[in-house]
């Protein structure tokens, strides 16, 4: 039996008889940038974050890059940024000419913490990004608390977290600006790149609007300088519809977390550790193995697909190496990269092929 980490065919299948009509409507409309299909999706989302913004852009790392500019975070700039994490949070951070300062995960749940903040705080820090990470939230009151506190702005990445809630509420207006990802493989994934950004500020999102469309709010007048950040209008097509199915796959995903949960206790495996206010949307389902690598060679010979996220932490990159730290400095960061795996999770995995999965694992323990 083969085992795809994720099957993203079988989830555009799904959708194609309704968003294939919805889509040529779109492409016939003549509306090629933004028009009423953005902003009816910006429109949808926003309430479902239940916030009062949202600004499609064009990626992930865009929402990144223009939170942090909108932030009138720059050069020479200190940003304090999860160690563990997808190179993303820190590029955002190094194009804006600022400097990226890690800070150490919780080893249970691989997010960064309050307390975790204030031990990294050094001189010229302005901002920090947090990262609900694999879907997991982060303690957001503790960790606005301890920001406001040091007078940090503070932007939320919820790339791989769209629809998670922490003590009930949605992820999407706690920080200053939050920031997201529709990447093919997220859970509110498109046909190819996108992302927003949201907020609950009247005037950053002003200021959100413009910087993503030239500094521009009327053709050839620019107030700012700006991006060309947009949102591409089938894929917002596209984006509204899925979004109304998203909290019902998300469902799917919980019931097969719920079961690798119960399944694979007791196995030497280090499972995923569920804050007691956290309701996860299982992006990721990662666990921890000391012989990662031959664990994931052994499931590969029987058709299942693992990926490690990430095995190689952004400190350790070429990319930053000016920095100079080493894993010695962030011996957190580099143990998570030595052992995580994560298991094949999606809303289209089948009750066999969990059963594939969890049946090996027993085996294989």
């Amino acid at each position: 039996m083969q085992v795809p980490f994720l099957d993203l065919k079988a989830a555009y299948d799904e959708l194609a008889e309704l968003s294939e009509p919805k889509m040529l409507e779109s492409l016939r409309s003549g509306w090629y940038i933004l028009g009423p299909d953005v902003a009816r999706f910006e429109r949808d989302f926003a309430r479902y974050c239940d916030v009062s913004h949202a600004f499609g852009v064009a990626n992930g790392l865009d929402a990144l890059r223009l939170a942090l500019v909108a932030l009138d975070i720059g050069p020479g700039d200190k940003v304090l940024v999860p160690s563990n994490t997808y190179i993303a949070t820190w590029l955002a951070v190094s194009q804006c000419g600022a400097i990226p300062v890690p800070v150490e995960p919780d080893l249970a749940t691989h997010n960064i913490t309050a307390t975790g903040i204030r031990a990294a705080m050094a001189p010229g820090v302005k901002a920090v990004i947090t990262v609900h990470l694999y879907g997991q939230p982060a303690d957001m009151p503790a960790i606005m608390t301890t920001a406001r506190d040091l007078g940090l702005k503070v932007i939320e990445d919820a790339a791989q977290a769209h629809g998670a809630r922490w003590d009930g509420r949605r992820i999407g207006g706690a920080g200053d600006i939050v920031c997201w990802s529709f990447y093919p493989g997220k859970n509110l994934g498109a046909l190819g790149d996108g992302g927003a950004v949201t907020t609950n500020s009247d005037a950053l999102a002003e200021r959100l609007s413009l910087l993503r469309n030239y500094g521009s709010r009327e053709k050839y007048r620019n107030e700012v300088p700006g991006f060309n950040s947009r949102l591409d209008p089938v894929q917002a097509c596209f984006l509204s519809i899925k979004l109304a199915v998203l909290d019902s796959w998300n469902a799917r995903r919980a019931h097969i977390a719920s079961r690798y949960m119960s399944e694979l206790s007791g196995l030497g495996l280090t499972l995923p550790h569920v804050a007691m206010k956290a309701d996860p949307v299982w992006h990721l389902f990662v666990l921890r193995h000391p012989n990662r690598d031959q664990l994931a060679n052994d499931l590969a010979e029987v058709g299942i697909q693992t990926l490690v996220h990430y095995p190689i932490p952004p400190h350790a990159q070429a990319a930053y190496s000016e920095l100079q730290l080493t894993g010695e400095e962030l011996p957190l960061a580099a143990k998570l990269a030595k052992e995580v795996i994560s298991l094949p999770i999606g809303p289209h995995l089948s009750q066999d092929q969990t059963d594939h999965v969890i049946h090996t694992l027993k085996r294989l323990a």
